[in-house]
């Protein structure tokens, strides 16, 4: 082992037992040049906050799954600062090397552009007979708080030095700064913006390039982007992009295209505005904050996953809500070949496995295996791990549905109303939404196993059967809550993901078994729901809590989206039967039920009222985006 790769180790070895927090530069006259004369960085007293998405700062660089050198080092004093990128972990390090004792390195973190820092993360010293060391990883991005940084290596060398900052543009199809006539197509997402006579424009091409227009100006009038990554409430970072002036004997100008994602850093659903300032005062006016809307699935798409947590590998704080988003994502990739989102599967499947105490995932405990007391919530995750499988064709996903569904089996009971699965394990109720998921993932399970599977064939048949004949579904073709104690139709409210987790339940057993009565039935279902004023209000979908008196619970936000996914199951098998209606929904939802940022509400008509306003938040977002899919 060399002399300088052993100084690394060792002084690695130091850091972890000594080192202290970075702390913060405090931005002045100056600012984002470290003084040079002397060997001691001027520190703000507060400390810099860790950062975790997929790892926490402080990890250990010998983990690195990669090591790039994105900017060129920095020699001081014949030492050589270093700064290392893992694009793959989203983190950076910083190395001295040929140095003497006691000579130290550290990175400095922006979340503006460079214009403020956190300073000394993770400073190192050289130990003694050492030339070197490095600091800890630290990360570049920081997605659940919508923040995007730069880094630079810093070193101390009988003088201070620091290397360029790190990942100033965002690189995706094209980087940052690029000529708006190298992309396709020219979208105006939000109304212009008037000033003075000026007219001020956001642009925006299909692959979700921004850039700004002024006309009907003057020289020296002024146009460029924000971008914010927090939905517009902050854009320290993007302020001024590819801010121009109109040129002499020009009336207009055009700004540079920027992007508004960077799936780099997992920081998907950006948004831009244009702005412009006249060169008469210095009044200026800005268009609406917005994303892109060239695609309305990945659109939609997008502004889902705006709230994924990489950390914590949900969308908090719901837990099978974001099985439910899982699938959507799933259906969404399947669906156009778009596999920007794919790591959300594995990441989602390797954080959630564990078990989790109450109040951490849900209300519940999870044991782990995504099951808890709660059967329809461990029967969401079963499905969305069939799904996942099917996306990827790894097995360990189908292996874990099949753990899932043997627990499920074993609170199947013949003791009570001849059959069915109970919802809860204190065996309290038997409701339509268990025992349709239960149908729908024993056929899933038997129609992927293969191998002459008689054992999940002969669970969904019976369940099937079981279902069809226990009275859930009543003499209209809806299908009520659940049963009561007596085992009859409990004439409870006809929830639309009851409905269509039933019509996908007869989809599926159709394809397990052949048995065209089973496609008959889902036929009747939907046929029932698409013409019940119960489930449909002016040719839309509508739950009984979407009126303009009451609200949604976080619960059924998503309800329709269900419904949809499975109707159009149910329109594939019968040749399109059902598209029109699915059209219906997907119009409404994106020319009423969507803001500028292509937030999706719980009313697909749109409405909504002081009182009860239309709710936007991931569920809605997931339900609306299945609808967006169904439509194809």
């Amino acid at each position: 082992m060399s002399r300088r790769w052993l100084g690394r180790v060792l002084g690695l070895v130091l850091l972890l037992l000594v080192s202290a927090p970075g702390a913060a530069w405090a931005a002045g006259p100056g600012a984002g040049t470290p003084a040079v004369s002397s060997g001691t960085s001027p520190v703000a007293p507060h400390a810099a906050g860790a950062v975790c998405a997929v790892y926490c700062d402080t990890r250990d660089p010998s983990l690195a799954r990669q090591e790039t050198f994105p900017v060129a080092n920095k020699i001081v004093n014949g030492r050589r600062i270093e700064l290392h990128v893992s694009d793959t972990d989203d983190m950076a390090w910083a190395s001295i090397d040929d140095g003497q004792l006691n000579d130290s390195v550290w990175l400095d973190r922006s979340w503006d552009g460079g214009t403020t820092w956190d300073g000394l993360l993770g400073k190192a010293s050289i130990p003694s007979t050492w030339t070197g060391t490095r600091t800890l990883m630290y990360n570049l991005y920081d997605p659940t708080n919508h923040r995007r940084a730069v880094l630079r290596a810093c070193g101390d060398a009988q003088g201070v030095a620091c290397t360029d900052w790190a990942h100033t543009a965002v690189c995706a199809q094209r980087c940052d700064g690029a000529d708006p006539g190298t992309g396709t197509g020219d979208l105006r997402p939000v109304p212009d913006t008037a000033l003075s006579g000026r007219t001020i424009a956001l642009h925006m091409d299909n692959s979700g390039m921004a850039w700004a227009t002024i006309a009907g100006g003057t020289a020296g009038d002024e146009v460029w982007l924000d971008r914010s990554w927090d939905s517009g409430a902050s854009w320290p970072d993007g302020s001024s992009k590819g801010r121009t002036s109109v040129p002499s004997g020009a009336t207009g100008t055009r700004t540079t295209a920027f992007n508004t994602s960077d799936p780099l850093g997992k920081l998907y659903g950006g948004a831009v505005r244009a702005c412009g300032r006249a060169v008469e005062g210095q009044n200026g006016s800005c268009t609406a904050w917005a994303r892109p809307t060239a695609s309305h699935t990945a659109a939609a798409a997008d502004a889902l996953m705006y709230s994924y947590d990489p950390n914590t590998a949900y969308w908090p704080s719901s837990w099978w809500n974001s099985a439910v988003a899982l699938s959507t994502v799933i259906d969404y990739m399947r669906q156009t070949g778009d596999t920007r989102y794919l790591w959300v599967v594995d990441r989602t499947f390797q954080v959630n496995k564990a078990a989790f105490p109450a109040g951490a995932r849900s209300s519940d405990p999870i044991d782990g295996d995504f099951i808890s007391r709660a059967t329809d919530d461990a029967e969401w995750w079963a499905l969305a791990w069939v799904d996942a499988y099917d996306l990827t064709g790894n097995r360990t996903y189908l292996n874990e549905a099949v753990t899932i569904a043997t627990y499920v089996n074993g609170l199947w009971d013949t003791g009570s109303c001849g059959g069915g699965v109970w919802w809860d394990r204190e065996r309290t109720y038997k409701n339509a939404v268990t025992n349709g998921l239960y149908v729908r993932l024993t056929a899933e399970l038997h129609n992927r196993l293969g191998g002459g599977d008689t054992l999940w064939l002969g669970r969904a048949t019976t369940s099937w059967n079981w279902f069809r004949n226990s009275g859930l579904i009543n003499a209209s073709g809806l299908v009520n809550d659940g049963l009561t104690s007596g085992c009859a139709n409990n004439g409870q409210t006809v929830w639309s993901y009851n409905q269509g987790l039933a019509i996908g339940a007869a989809v599926e057993i159709w394809r397990a078994t052949g048995d065209g009565t089973a496609l008959t039935t889902a036929r009747r279902l939907a046929d029932a729901a698409v013409a019940a004023p119960s489930l449909v209000t002016s040719g839309l979908l509508t739950e009984t809590c979407d009126s303009l008196t009451a609200t949604c619970d976080d619960n059924a936000k998503q309800f329709k989206g269900v419904f949809m996914r499975y109707l159009q199951d149910l329109s594939g098998a019968t040749g399109g039967a059902y598209t029109g209606f699915a059209a219906t929904q997907a119009a409404s939802i994106w020319s009423a039920d969507r803001d500028s940022l292509n937030r999706l509400g719980e009313r697909w008509s749109g409405q909504g009222t002081s009182d009860h306003p239309n709710v936007r938040d991931w569920r809605t977002q997931a339900s609306a985006l299945s609808a967006l899919l169904a439509a194809g």
